[in-house]
Order: structure tokens, then sequence, then C-alpha cells
């Protein structure tokens, strides 16, 4: 894979620290949630939000 620049870094900081606070806080939604259907709703967006966060660390390396 060739260099990221200055700006693509950047981009992708941001993107990973969005994503992880996401995961974050769809975590604490889904705890916190006594709807079956919301708790599983926002268990699925934690989820896809640390699948997604992991995807762009990859790029770091």
């Amino acid at each position: 894979m060739s260099q990221l620049n200055q700006q693509e870094l950047q981009n992708l900081r941001h993107l990973i620290g969005a994503h992880d606070t996401a995961f974050q806080k769809m975590t604490t939604y889904a705890q916190q949630c006594t709807d079956p259907q919301a708790k599983a709703y926002f268990s699925k967006s934690a989820q896809d939000a640390q699948r997604t966060k992991q995807q762009l660390l990859s790029f770091l390396s």
C-alpha cells in the first residue's frame, strides 16, 4: 500500500475516533435499554462501529 499523506492520515484518525465514540455510545445505550428490539438495534450498531473501526485501523499498519 502507498504512503498516506498528512491530510489522509488526519481524516483516518478522525474517522477512527468517530467510530470509537459511536461504539461506546451504542454499547451504553444497549446496556441501558429495556426494549428488546431497541437493545438489539443498539448492539448491532455497536458491533458495526467496532468492525469499521478495526478496518480503518488496518490502514495504519
